[in-house]
């Protein structure tokens, strides 16, 4: 069960200001050592120490293979891959240089398999969070102030 929180976001410069959007609310984050226990509880021979290892030696290689220009995919889970973030973009292939037009690079996963995004729209369910404090102003705790990372952030996918 997918928990949410319905929040309201702020910022004149931000197209949705006003607006009220659902939020999940995370109660949780497993870390390696976390997965790997969960999963030697899953009807498996292998000691959450021996799961920890193979996980970090995946992780590892992942890591490798994304800087090395590859993506790598986990079936029914998300590939993975290198995506560039432009600072902006050069009037001709001759003005671009990588130092005035990338501003960096960063982790992207796409959903692929049983775990699309078509898939989870199918088996997820939604409940609101219990309880949560929505401002006499109308903002819950987690809304989006339109200078925070959420600003650029479609509330709609």
């Amino acid at each position: 069960m997918i928990t949410y929180k319905k929040v309201q976001i702020v910022g004149e410069k931000n197209q949705c200001n006003g607006l009220w959007y659902a939020r999940p609310v995370i109660n949780e984050t497993f870390d390696t050592e976390m997965l790997s226990k969960h999963m030697s509880k899953h009807n498996t021979p292998f000691s959450p120490g021996v799961i920890k290892g193979v996980l970090a030696d995946m992780i590892s290689c992942i890591k490798e293979l994304i800087l090395d220009g590859k993506n790598v995919k986990l079936d029914d889970l998300a590939i993975f891959s290198v995506g560039i973030v432009s600072k902006k973009g050069a009037t001709s292939a001759k003005e671009f240089t990588v130092t005035d037009n990338v501003k960096g690079v960063k982790l992207r996963a796409r959903a692929t398999g049983e775990l699309s995004n078509a898939q989870i729209n199918l088996e997820a369910a939604l409940k609101e969070a219990s309880q949560y404090a929505i401002e006499a102003d109308g903002n819950s705790g987690g809304s989006s102030s339109g200078n925070g990372e959420d600003q650029n952030e479609n509330p709609l996918g």
